[in-house]
C-alpha cells in the first residue's frame, strides 16, 4: 500500500498589525485557518496570528511545533512527523514569508529529500516588496541579510558590495536589527559614492509606510529619516 504524504503549506504572515484580509487572498486565509499541526519560529505570535485569522477550531487545539534559529538540525526530521502520518503541515514566520531570510527554508529543504510536497503561498515579503518600490534594478540583485556588527568589517564590506553593484548593475538588499537601523544609515551615506542610489523601506504595508529613493549625495542635504526600531529594508545600486 502506498502512504500519501501530507503537504508542507509555506504560509506567509502579516508584517505589522496591518488586517490580514489587506494583504493575504482569502484562499491562503481559508488554509491557514483549516490546518491543525503548524512549525513555528514562536509560538505565542503565531496563535494570535491565527486566532486573527478566526481560525475553525480552539487555538488551543492546535499543535505547534519550534523551529527557529536555535533549533538543531538532528531535530528536523521530527518536525516532518505529521507529514509523514498523512497530516497537512504550516509553517508560520514571524512575518513575511517563510523561507526568505528564515529558518523555515531548512525543514522545506528536507521535505524536498523525503519526497514531501512543499507548497508555498501568496503574501507578502518585505525584501521583495521594497525591490518593487525601490526603482532599482529589479533583473539582477542579492539579498545580504545582516552586515556584520563591528565598523571596520562592516565599512569593508559596504565597499565591497558597492565595487560589485556598479560592475554588475546589481541592487544590493540588506537588513538590520532594527535598534541598529540608524547606525547602518549613517554607514552607507559616509561611505557610498555620491551618486549610489539607496533606497530606504521602512514600516511596509503599515498605515506608517515610508519607502524613499535618493542618491546619497541627496540624502545628506535632508534630515535623515526616523528608522529606529521600526522594520526596515535598505537597498542601494552604484552606478558605473
Amino acid at each position: 500500500m502506498t502512504i500519501k504524504f501530507g503537504t508542507l503549506y509555506l504560509i506567509p504572515c502579516t508584517l505589522g498589525d496591518t488586517p490580514a484580509e489587506e494583504v493575504l487572498p482569502q484562499h491562503v486565509i481559508n488554509l491557514a485557518r483549516n490546518l491543525q499541526y503548524y512549525v513555528v519560529e514562536q509560538a505565542k505570535t503565531a496563535r494570535q496570528f491565527l486566532a486573527a485569522l478566526k481560525h475553525q477550531n480552539p487555538i488551543q487545539t492546535l499543535h505547534f511545533e519550534t523551529l527557529n534559529e536555535h533549533t538543531e538540525k538532528s531535530q528536523l526530521t521530527n518536525l516532518l512527523s505529521p507529514l509523514f502520518a498523512g497530516h497537512d503541515v504550516g509553517i508560520i514566520s514571524e512575518a513575511g514569508c517563510p523561507g526568505i531570510a528564515d529558518p523555515g527554508a531548512q525543514l522545506a529543504s528536507l521535505a524536498h529529500q523525503k519526497g514531501i510536497r512543499v507548497a508555498p503561498l501568496v503574501g507578502p515579503s518585505s525584501i521583495l516588496l521594497a525591490l518593487m518600490a525601490s526603482g532599482l534594478n529589479g533583473q539582477c540583485f542579492a539579498f545580504h541579510g545582516y552586515l556584520p556588527i563591528a565598523d571596520a568589517e562592516r565599512n569593508r564590506m559596504i565597499n565591497t558590495l558597492e565595487v560589485e553593484s556598479a560592475f554588475r548593475q546589481q541592487t544590493q538588499i540588506f537588513i538590520e536589527t532594527p535598534y541598529r537601523n540608524d547606525r547602518l544609515f549613517q554607514a552607507l551615506i559616509t561611505h557610498c559614492r555620491p551618486q549610489t542610489m539607496l533606497c530606504i523601506a521602512t514600516d511596509i504595508t503599515l498605515g506608517s509606510e515610508q519607502i524613499q529613493t535618493r542618491s546619497i549625495t541627496q540624502w545628506k542635504k535632508i534630515p535623515p529619516p526616523e528608522l529606529n526600531k521600526r522594520p526596515t529594508i535598505f537597498l542601494w545600486l552604484a552606478n558605473q
